[in-house]
């Protein structure tokens, strides 16, 4: 089929690389604009725009995809289909009434749970056993379009949001290609979403991961594993932020208030929290690389009865 991809991050690539394998002619690429990014501030690609120039594909910025210039520019393509994958922008009816087959979207969570952004993460903060990606015919809601197909992907006890993302970019990539067949062949079937049992995600912020010591244990640790690893989950201690990467439960209390250290020696770092005390695995201090505690605790000292999380210490 003819195909407009539009794709923005990391994600969205593995779905492009896929429809290009199976043989589809992919005429445009559209994704977000080039950001600055580092201290130079210097303008970066979206991985989308990279993977697109390996291929020689046309790329096609739009600022918003609103606009009748755009939609005027992705009419003379002349698309079967338009394949979104993290796109990052709402499509107006124009664009979704286009293509011959319409529209489809490669989402990143079992539809209709985990509408809207960052269902990645989301499904690892929240202890979900298993997450997945549903591929669904889009209309002008959000991720309120028919299921077409979908696939259940199981979460490992030590899952981040790194290691799922790679786990639903690769079945995702998959499915889409699987999904796409069908469509063109005609056997492919549409299911509407259950509105009553649909639940929506927010965006990830960078302050979501400011650790609050007073939730249990079991919340703490899942919420650095979700946020592993952007933008990370964090504290403070002696007045500097502390990111913790990887830490352990350990059931049973103290008499401590919640974000005392309880248990600091050669080895270990323990962290009293709301319920149940958290071992801190593997940290960084500001300024500082990554490391595991062991070794965190060879160069700085902490005292038994420390408190984390004030900023001014």
């Amino acid at each position: 089929m003819k195909v407009i991809f539009m794709g923005t991050p990391d994600f969205a690539v593995g779905t492009l690389e896929a429809i290009v394998a199976a043989g589809h002619e992919v005429v445009l690429a559209v994704t977000q604009p080039d950001k600055p990014k580092g201290r130079g501030k210097s303008m970066q690609y979206p991985p989308v725009k990279e993977a697109a120039i390996a291929y020689g594909i046309e790329v096609y910025q739009p600022e918003r995809v609103r606009r009748l210039e755009c939609i005027e520019y992705l009419a003379k393509y002349q698309p079967d289909i338009i394949v979104v994958a993290a796109f990052g922008q709402i499509l107006p009816k124009e664009i979704l009434e286009m293509p011959k087959y319409g529209c489809i979207n490669v989402h990143a969570s079992l539809l209709p749970k985990y509408r809207g952004a960052a269902p990645i993460q989301w499904a690892v903060i929240n202890g979900e056993k298993a997450s997945g990606v549903t591929i669904m015919r889009m209309d002008e809601g959000l991720d309120t379009g028919d299921m077409i197909a979908s696939v259940a992907v199981e979460l490992d006890a030590q899952e981040t949001g790194g290691s799922l993302f790679d786990k639903l970019q690769d079945a995702g990539a998959r499915l889409c290609v699987e999904t796409m067949k069908s469509i063109e062949d005609g056997t492919a079937v549409y299911t509407p979403q259950d509105n009553e049992i649909a639940t929506h995600t927010k965006m990830i912020q960078k302050s979501l991961g400011k650790i609050n010591w007073s939730l249990s244990a079991v919340q703490i640790e899942r919420l650095i594993r979700g946020l592993n690893p952007w933008p990370s989950a964090y504290t403070y201690l002696s007045g500097k932020t502390l990111k913790i990467w990887k830490a352990t439960v350990h059931p049973g209390n103290t008499d401590a208030a919640p974000g005392t250290v309880v248990k600091a020696d050669k080895q270990s770092l323990v962290i009293q929290t709301g319920v149940d005390r958290l071992s801190l695995e593997e940290v960084q201090l500001e300024g500082k690389k990554r490391m595991p505690v062991a070794d965190f605790l060879r160069g700085f000292t902490i005292e038994n009865g420390t408190v984390l999380g004030t900023k001014q210490q």
